[in-house]
């Protein structure tokens, strides 16, 4: 089937002799004032599976929504099912972001909601989202058994969607996609949020796919893929250029070091020496257990790796160190010398913190402009809602011109690729040299210069004093600086250690 201007009609199934099973042709796409992709051409034969790479903001999540008609674009594209095939003759694309709804049908959750006594009527559970889906695709429930096993998600099924964290939101998207197993595949970051054990079965079980005739493409710049991987492309200049492998893949050219602001040069002003305590904490919702009897002490200036596979409770357990769960007033726990419940706001703790984590992103304010975003960072607020003072413009200005974001200062943040705006959230995290930066999961949709760049910046920040605690699965994607980490495991403390005493697995 042709779509032309790419309208939301359905590619239809043909048999026979069957060619390939895409074929893109003079594909051109424009955002505003940019040309995204110019004249692209693409053919997928039989058997081939793509990884699609390269530089952040090239066009590859624009050119897969558009293969699979969900953005609309001037050219040619063309399906060739197999009707004979017992596999579903349809693309599904799975989206880097996951976007649910509540029973109601509406997505304007806001960040603190999934912790709130009232979540469990919100969302449907894991269960009841599952069942849905399998009465939509006419699916055996009994198939789905064995991909929720083999991901560990057996344990979740009675988990609201609200409560899930962003590994675990990836891991049932992916859980879909692997059940469905149509004819085409496209996988935008498909390992975002994975830890190491979930990366290497996700990787099987999408090479046990593609033995069963599903065909991929993955979009990434990821090093450990999936066997069955066996072509290799990029966009360069709106265009795309296969290339032979993985390393011929194009890098974004490495970043002129400039010097840190001098507002950020200086040492935090610290409140207390202890900056969290917590005594026996235990989380819970319901019968289920998140958390139980954590013992942490963070002090100032430390800098702390906190690890853990997915569903340990790291996202609960930097809920509390944020101020946004309600269950810390029952618990012994100090936050910055204060015992919670003492009297202190939330607002008064985010005062002595700076966080960016990947929920944080889902349901920050994307109508922002890049400028309202950094400077929104001055006031722990989603958007900007007042005047600066000429000294706190400069801050803002000098910030932008450091991340490189200057010409991008006056555009929507939604407007950026995912990378771009991962980077303006970094910048407006740091903005008012918080006592305490957290850093869950911040290297997510950059790609491996951003991401060195970014830890290289971290290590500069924290040469100040600034206390540390940083989330990441991959263990080649850290800061140096990092000196203590804390490993949680079904909701306990598994390890705490020195990293130099350790070996980071």
């Amino acid at each position: 089937m042709t779509h032309s201007n790419m309208n939301n009609s359905k590619p239809k199934s043909l048999s026979g002799d069957l060619g390939p099973i895409v074929h893109v042709s003079n594909l051109n796409l424009q955002y505003q004032y940019k040309l995204v992709l110019k004249n692209l051409n693409w053919t997928i034969n039989r058997g081939e599976n793509w990884l699609l790479g390269g530089i952040s903001g090239s066009g590859k999540s624009s050119l897969a929504k558009v293969i699979a008609g969900l953005q609309n674009a001037v050219g040619e594209v063309e399906f060739n099912f197999n009707i004979d095939s017992a596999l579903p003759a349809k693309v599904l694309f799975v989206e880097s972001w996951y976007q649910f709804k509540n029973v109601e049908g509406v997505a304007n959750f806001y960040y603190q909601q999934r912790y709130t006594s009232l979540q469990a009527k919100e969302t449907l559970t894991v269960g009841a989202e599952l069942i849905s889906y399998s009465k939509e695709n006419n699916l055996e429930f009994a198939e789905v058994e064995k991909l929720l096993k083999a991901l560990n998600f057996s344990s979740l099924r009675n988990s609201q969607l609200l409560e899930l964290s962003s590994g675990e939101h990836k891991k049932l998207q992916l859980i879909k996609a692997l059940w469905l197993k149509p004819q085409l595949l496209i996988i935008d970051q498909p390992y975002t949020g994975l830890d190491k054990d979930s990366r290497k079965t996700l990787n099987s079980l999408l090479d046990e796919i593609c033995a069963d005739g599903v065909q991929l493409i993955l979009i990434c710049n990821d090093t450990e893929l999936p066997a069955s991987i066996n072509c290799f492309a990029e966009i360069r200049e709106g265009q795309l250029v296969q290339v032979e492998s993985r390393e011929m893949i194009s890098t974004a050219p490495e970043r002129t070091s400039r010097e840190l602001p001098d507002f950020l040069k200086q040492s935090p002003v610290y409140s207390s020496e202890n900056i969290v305590k917590m005594i026996d904490v235990s989380i819970s919702y319901g019968e289920k257990m998140v958390l139980r009897n954590i013992n942490w002490e963070v002090k100032a200036g430390e800098k702390w790796l906190l690890q853990g596979p997915n569903g340990s409770g790291k996202s609960t357990l930097l809920s509390l160190v944020n101020g946004d769960h309600p269950q810390s007033y029952a618990n012994n726990f100090y936050l910055f010398g204060n015992k919670r419940g003492s009297g202190e706001s939330i607002w008064d703790i985010k005062q002595h913190t700076g966080i960016i984590s990947p929920e944080f992103h889902w349901y920050f304010d994307a109508s922002s402009t890049v400028w309202q975003s950094v400077a929104s960072g001055l006031f722990d607020s989603v958007g900007l809602f007042r005047q600066l003072p000429f000294s706190q413009k400069a801050k803002v200005d000098e910030l932008i011109e450091f991340f490189d974001l200057t010409e991008n200062k006056d555009d929507l943040l939604s407007s950026l690729p995912l990378g771009k705006q991962r980077l303006v959230l970094l910048a407006r995290t740091i903005i008012k040299n918080p006592e305490l930066l957290i850093l869950d999961e911040p290297c997510q949709g950059l790609d491996q210069q951003q991401t060195q760049y970014f830890n290289q910046l971290v290590d500069e920040l924290c040469n100040n004093g600034m206390t540390l605690i940083y989330v990441g699965h991959f263990e080649s994607a850290l800061p140096s600086c990092l000196e203590k980490r804390i490993v949680l495991e079904n909701g306990e403390v598994k390890a705490i250690e020195s990293i130099a005493e350790s070996c980071l697995v």
